[in-house]
């Protein structure tokens, strides 16, 4: 491990240095092992694990590349490892997702298109007509914030919000299960950000995602403190 390790931090170190920029191809497994002087089942596992990460891109038959390093694309497991996350520390999400998600939807007022608001004027009329169905106001949901997330621009900060919230989403089934009006609740507080983003006012949008988060989270908060959520936790049921 200790030598798979150092060929990872060589590596790491050719790419932040240009010496291998986005797009290029690295040496051969038996060159780079001689450049690095390091053994080539440690540069071999090296690549593995780069290539899981998303910096690598290994071509069978062509070679290894290093990849566009995108935002959207090293980031992309986020989502995966969020999931594996504890009930006891997605409370620590919602917190996260508080910080960021209400400043993301005030720089969006500002920045959203005409075309981006007439899209998620069609979703929230989707989310009116699945109010019933749980599965697909989820969906919507999902679609409504990523849709507000992205006109930003910044693809850093969809790139952490998607993979934040995609943990989230069994919450907001439970949501939609236990909560007999939670649906009719959900779009009245996405409507609210619909209008503040429709006005462009930045401040307002940012109020009305605060509000929507900390509802979440609250009734986050109340079903993780239930007795059969604590016997879900400790394997009584």
């Amino acid at each position: 491990m200790a030598l798979t390790d150092e060929a990872i931090t060589r590596i790491r170190s050719m790419i932040q240095s240009g010496e291998l920029p986005p797009g290029s191809r690295l040496p051969p497994e038996q060159q780079l092992a001689a450049q690095m002087g390091l053994s080539r089942s440690g540069v071999r596992e090296a690549v593995k694990v780069l290539e899981s990460a998303r910096v690598l891109d290994v071509r069978r038959g062509d070679g290894t590349y290093v990849t566009s390093l995108a935002p959207r694309l090293l980031l992309e497991g986020l989502g995966v490892a969020v999931e594996l996350l504890r009930d006891d520390t997605l409370l620590e999400v919602m917190e996260v997702r508080r910080m960021l998600e209400p400043v993301a939807t005030g720089l969006a007022a500002l920045r959203m298109s005409d075309d981006d608001l007439d899209e998620l004027a069609q979703i929230l009329q989707d989310m009116r007509s699945a109010a019933d169905d749980a599965e697909k106001l989820i969906g919507f949901d999902t679609a409504f914030h990523r849709t507000v997330v992205a006109a930003t621009g910044n693809e850093t900060l969809t790139s952490l919000l998607d993979g934040l919230s995609s943990r989230t989403l069994r919450a907001r089934v439970w949501r939609g299960l236990i909560e007999g009006n939670s649906a009719h609740k959900t779009i009245d507080e996405h409507h609210a950000i619909y209008l503040a983003l429709r006005s462009r006012d930045q401040l307002l949008a940012h109020a009305s995602a605060l509000l929507h988060v900390n509802t979440s989270e609250a009734w986050l908060r109340t079903v993780l403190s239930s007795p059969v959520a604590d016997a879900r936790r400790s394997g009584k049921a």
